[in-house]
């Protein structure tokens, strides 16, 4: 029941990442290719970020999410985002993307 919740999550934030950010590309990533790479790749104008979806702020991490959810940060934007901080990781997003 946990994946189910996870991925329902996961496919309404893609909905709302395509209202909120008005063409964008939202794809996702393949875990089984790189382990830990976080679920999807937001491009959006000129820049990317991703984000590593969650069902809830306690669920697990699985190993090497903590360590690419960090290098790709430094690169340009990465979080994990679950229900409880999902607004506040948008309004990041929004900051992010402004040109």
């Amino acid at each position: 029941m946990a994946a189910k919740l996870e991925r329902d999550f996961q496919a309404k934030l893609i909905l709302e990442l395509k209202d909120r950010f008005p063409g964008c590309m939202v794809m996702k990533l393949d875990s089984s290719y790189i382990q830990g790479i976080p679920d999807l790749l937001i491009l959006y104008h000129d820049k990317w970020a991703s984000l590593e979806c969650k069902k809830s702020a306690s669920a697990k991490k699985q190993p090497n999410q903590e360590y690419y959810v960090r290098q790709m940060n430094e690169m340009s934007f990465s979080r994990f985002i679950c229900p409880e901080n999902k607004e506040e990781i948008f309004h990041e997003l929004q900051q992010t993307f402004e040109p």
